[in-house]
């Protein structure tokens, strides 16, 4: 990977831990609409997508205007009700300013809605450390690549000067399927069996062995 000139970032699950946070947020709204709760199991497994794919895998049957209504109690739930932490992971701050004094860019193609992802660089004070990103209300949702090819057009790169780095199936199927270098991580949603059919470059358990690959 020595033409890599940016390292982009999932965010739940990848840089910070919101597992749990998550899906108790999803499994309170659906209680709120008197829905069937998914398990904490089906739960986790959408996180990654944005919210009305992930209503629409984990609700089949539901109309688009139930699933607009659970996403915007999803969203109260999150940030009004729901007191679960979410630290960033052991060592993303040191593993930042690592890579940007080795001279790679950061960014972050994320789940999240752009007013999250704002939060959270604001209350975790990491927003310097990026120079662009792109959330679920900008592309379309992951596994779709259109977060990675804004992200590369706007920085003028091709794939190849790129690499995923995420937690999710969602991430390394997206990096894949244009040819982007991936990294998967096992500390968030899935592990080393979801991430095989993607063929990913490097399978970690923890943000700092980037550091190792990463020279």
């Amino acid at each position: 990977m020595q033409d890599v000139k940016v390292v982009i970032f999932d965010w739940d699950g990848t840089v910070m831990d919101s597992i749990a946070k998550i899906v108790n947020s999803v499994r309170i709204a659906a209680q709120r609409l008197e829905l069937p709760v998914p398990t904490e199991h089906a739960a986790k497994q959408i996180i990654g997508l944005s919210l009305d794919p992930a209503f629409k895998t984990l609700f089949p049957h539901s109309s688009a205007a139930e699933r607009e209504l659970l996403s915007e109690h999803y969203k109260d739930v999150y940030s009004n009700v729901d007191r679960t932490p979410t630290p960033l992971f052991d060592g993303a701050e040191h593993v930042f300013n690592s890579l940007r004094q080795r001279g790679y860019q950061l960014a972050v193609a994320t789940g999240k809605a752009r007013l999250g992802l704002d939060r959270m660089f604001s209350e975790t004070k990491t927003g310097h450390h990026f120079v662009t990103s792109r959330c679920s209300d900008e592309a379309q949702s992951k596994p779709h690549p259109q977060m990675l090819e804004h992200i590369l057009t706007e920085l003028k790169l091709t794939p190849q000067q790129a690499v995923m780095i995420g937690d999710s199936r969602y991430d390394l199927m997206m990096a894949h399927s244009i040819g982007m270098h991936r990294i998967g991580v096992t500390h968030g949603v899935h592990g080393r069996q979801e991430f095989a059919p993607f063929a990913p470059h490097a399978v970690i358990d923890n943000l700092p062995a980037l550091l190792d690959i990463l020279r």
